[in-house]
């Protein structure tokens, strides 16, 4: 019989065995921590469109009437949190999370 190179059935088994079990440890944890994500990017989001709100007090000597202004000028591209939340902006320039729409 020749020498032949490869791999048997039994390491091909545990193999697969042993990425069964780390699919199942990883997957549930990152579906756990989804809302977490979501949270701590509307953060972002928030954080990034009062800056932009600055930024374009100082570059136009006015403040925006809106959030959609920075869409359409540029500053931002989105108004929304990546969890579909809208974002308000307040008359004092701060950013608030709204509800999903």
């Amino acid at each position: 019989m020749k020498n032949q190179k490869g791999f048997t059935l039994i390491e091909m088994l545990i193999v697969l065995m042993i990425i069964s079990t780390l699919l199942l440890v990883t997957i549930p944890n990152l579906a756990s921590n989804n809302s977490m994500v979501e949270a701590k990017g509307c953060e972002a989001m928030v954080k990034l469109a009062e800056t932009q709100v600055q930024a374009y007090k100082i570059e136009n000597k006015a403040m925006p009437t809106d959030l959609e202004t920075l869409v359409t000028d540029g500053y931002l591209q989105q108004s929304t949190c990546p969890g579909g939340e809208t974002l308000t902006l307040e008359t004092d320039g701060t950013v608030t999370p709204g509800s999903n729409e």
